[in-house]
């Protein structure tokens, strides 16, 4: 039906914003043409239809404002999107393009900035909206991580202003984490790929997420405050407006997040980071710009006890646990990088990039729990009610670790950008060096009813309590190694693109390739050098039909060389002459945008299929991966995404997501069996709301739907053996923010003159408290020799408050 209503249509749409010159709606605004009037409303949006293939010239007017005068002619069903900022004291008139036509070629999301700030989690930012987005999978709130198309965590590429942006590598558990690197009030642009991306992104085997800062043209200060934390941001220009700079101070606290769940603990963490962009143009041919960044984790936990309810009606269990011991954790990461841009003419530009990245991490810690494994009185009249009448259980788990990873990584990168004629070459050469210095050190003990289990691996039969163990007294588990490795890297790629009309049939074409060489010596041995070439293509077409659609085929030979993290082993060892994992991507897609009830809509499709091979297999335990490096599986995935994104409420974008993938390996030949990431379906639902009748009531709602991942198995454990699911993760987040100032309301009131905006949030995190596992603690009946998995369950529902402010 929507098909047929766009078919027939012989209108052109045009949509937009006006904003003032500090970015602000401005209400009001009269827009005219050829005898057609609207206003934009309180948002600062717009819309009307206009005949198709004539010559409109919008007016635009606003008292205190100059008038402003836009040509304009548009395509049948064609839906432009013209975006302005009308200008105070001067005759000038600004186009800000907020979505760029090539994103619709290429296949990238585009986030929009003001989302980051407005959709509501417990771990909000990019990350946050990202899991909404079909093909995007995670199962943890509080973590920034995510996994792509059935890949890990490890292999999706993060830039920052063209700059690559590092993770720490000894975190295990998602509240560790803390903050992301990116800070939200600094964006200014984010696109997005999950799969067939171009030649000039890095080495990585499923996503990219492209990041860009805004670039500051007046004073701004922005202020955030709530139970979780806080953070400031501020925009600076000089006067001569050749020197700009903007930037924030977060700071996070994870205490009322993680008192929700079940294990009661004394837990102190601080999460501090600063980070600065400084722009210097010196002159229209030479732009400068720095990149800062200090951030610092104190993650100090401190378990009491805990009480995990499991089991059926019928048979209800209780596990009771007891903990002595405590966790310091701590990661200090510095950054910098200094970028510079040369226009050598017209049609050539260069750029210069130089990062340094340093990381100092420990994780230490000595924990023992005790617990007992026993029967629930479901009697309501006993007064031990819920509590454990009869102990068929008992033991402890002492772990221990030291564990210091210090890496400093250096890059320097030169690239080129050529445009002329609808054709761009791009090329760049970038070369890495990493200094590792890494300490694994951690043992457990595992002692049930009195007696120690040995390590599992051990092929001895353990008969306890019946017949006496004469094996030896080993940990269950015992890692010990120190690793100094240093990898030199160079890679680079050529790409081009090209864009022309066959007829009415626009056509986009790039084809690409990357190349990289590695080499890793540890000082007493060096690897072979390694070399990986990686061809990629993309082919758009957009056919002069009445319904707009672009056609989209993307695909090619992708590779991920081994980082440092791929090459340690389980025990600790390095394997220094592993390969690179490589896929063959094929990617299909199509986008159809029409109008219903005047509202702009987009249904985009994907069809995707990935065969995977000398690939590094890998245990995953809440975010902590672990590879057995060596190259000795092969994979495949494949699978299909869908969204609908429009505007629902006039002005505000919405959208709703649902992905099916299936990912096996066979490891060995031993047979194909799921992968860690295997999670089959998903839905993501992101709504704004406002009312038209209390303009200063907001609503936001973030809901995410998973089935459950293949794991909570024992991390010794063959995956061969225990094929289980943890339980499906369901998700709601709600926002509810009163607006007292803005670019319409509190205009008259005089307490609000200071603030461009302020506003009041009230936040529910798990809106209907779903309970969630990440993992799960195995314990053992000591008489019927049963391994019980009991769910690590995340964090229930959550109150949170906070306050927006902007100068």
């Amino acid at each position: 039906m929507l098909f047929c209503m766009a078919t027939y249509a012989q209108q052109a749409r045009i949509k937009g914003l006006v904003l003032n010159e500090n970015q602000l709606p401005v209400v009001g605004v009269t827009i005219v043409a050829a005898g057609i009037q609207v206003t934009t409303n309180e948002n600062g949006f717009y819309v009307f239809a206009i005949e198709a293939e004539q010559d409109y010239q919008l007016h635009f007017t606003h008292i205190g404002y100059k008038n402003a005068w836009v040509s304009m002619r548009l395509k049948p069903n064609e839906d432009h999107e013209l975006n302005l900022i009308l200008i105070r004291d001067t005759q000038s008139l600004d186009e800000i393009v907020i979505k760029n036509p090539t994103d619709r070629v290429l296949g990238a999301t585009v986030i929009s900035p003001v989302l980051l700030r407005r959709i509501p989690g417990a771990n909000a930012g990019i990350e946050n909206i990202l899991k909404t987005l079909p093909g995007v999978y995670s199962n943890n709130e509080l973590s920034t991580q995510y996994a792509v198309r059935g890949g890990n965590y490890d292999e999706n590429l993060v830039y920052v202003n063209e700059i690559e942006v590092y993770k720490p590598f000894l975190i295990r558990s998602g509240q560790q984490e803390g903050l992301s690197f990116t800070n939200t009030d600094m964006v200014d642009k984010v696109h997005f790929s999950a799969g067939g991306f171009q030649a000039k992104y890095g080495d990585k085997l499923s996503s990219v997420l492209d990041i860009t800062y805004r670039n500051p043209t007046v004073f701004k200060a922005a202020v955030e405050a709530s139970f979780l934390g806080g953070s400031v941001t501020v925009d600076w220009v000089s006067k001569n407006q050749k020197w700009n700079t903007i930037s924030g101070v977060r700071y996070r606290n994870n205490k009322l997040l993680v008192n929700s769940q079940e294990t009661e603990t004394n837990f102190s963490p601080t999460f501090v980071d600063f980070q600065t962009l400084v722009n210097f143009n010196v002159s229209t041919k030479w732009q400068w710009s720095f990149l800062g960044n200090i951030s610092q984790n104190k993650y100090h936990y401190e378990p009491l006890s805990r009480q995990t309810n499991f089991g059926t009606i019928d048979n209800p269990t209780a596990l009771l646990v007891n903990y002595q011991g405590q966790e310091k954790d701590e990661y200090l990461t510095l950054f910098g990088a200094l970028k510079a841009v040369y226009q050598w003419n017209d049609y050539t530009k260069l750029k210069f990039i130089a990062t340094t990245y340093h990381t100092q991490e420990k994780e230490h810690f000595d924990i023992l729990a005790s617990y007992r494994l026993g029967e629930v009185d479901t009697n309501m009249g006993s007064e031990n009610f819920g509590g454990v009448t009869y102990s068929r259980g008992v033991g402890s788990q002492l772990n221990h670790a030291r564990n210091d990873y210090d890496a400093l990584i250096f890059n320097a990168e030169v690239k080129g950008f050529h445009d002329k004629d609808q054709q761009q070459l791009e090329w760049g050469v970038k070369f890495t060096r990493e200094d590792i210095r890494d300490r694994l050190a951690e043992w457990e003990v595992i002692d049930s009813a009195g007696f120690s289990l040995p390590a599992p691996l051990i092929d001895l039969r353990n008969e306890q309590p019946y017949q006496p163990y004469y094996g030896p007294l080993e940990p269950y588990q015992n890692v010990y190694a120190r690793n100094d490795l240093t990898i030199d890297r160079l890679s680079a790629y050529v790409q081009w693109s090209y864009r022309m009309d066959i007829g009415e049939t626009e056509l986009w074409m790039n084809a690409g390739v990357r190349g990289h060489w590695w080499q890793a010596d540890n000082g007493l041995e060096q690897s072979n050098s390694k070399m990986i070439v990686s061809p990629r293509a993309q082919v758009s077409v957009k056919p002069n039909w009445n319904a707009d659609m672009v056609f989209r085929l993307s695909g090619g030979w992708y590779a991920q060389p081994p980082s440092y993290r791929e090459m340690r082993a389980m025990d600790g060892t390095l394997n220094l002459n592993l390969e690179a994992q490589k896929a063959i991507h094929l990617v299909v897609g199509n986008d159809f945008s029409f109008v219903l009830g005047q509202r702009p809509f987009k249904l985009t499709t994907e069809v995707y299929y990935k065969n995977l091979t000398d690939v590094n297999t890998y245990t995953l335990e809440n975010v902590r991966i672990r590879y057995h490096a060596d190259n000795e599986a092969k994979a495949f995935v494949y699978g299909a995404d869908v969204r609908l994104n429009g505007e629902i409420v006039p002005g505000t974008e919405s959208w709703l997501s649902f992905g099916y993938l299936k990912t096996e390996e066979n490891y060995r030949d031993q047979g194909y069996i799921a992968r860690p990431t295997d999670q089959r379906l998903k839905f993501g639902l992101l709504f704004q709301d406002y009312m038209p009748q209390i303009p200063n009531l907001k609503m936001y709602l973030n809901l995410v739907y998973n089935t459950g991942l293949p794991g909570g198995s024992p991390s010794y454990a063959d995956a061969y053996q225990y094929q289980t699911r943890l339980k499906d993760y369901r998700r709601a987040d709600a926002g509810f923010s009163y607006v007292f100032k803005d670019a319409k309301i509190g205009l008259d009131k005089s307490w609000l003159t200071p603030f461009e905006e302020l506003t009041l949030g009230f936040e529910i995190y798990n809106l209907f408290d779903n309970q969630n596992a990440i993992t799960n603690t195995w314990v053992r009946d000591v008489y019927s020799k049963v391994q019980y998995g009991i769910p690590n369950y995340m964090t229930t529902r959550t109150f949170n408050l906070k306050v927006n402010m902007r100068l």
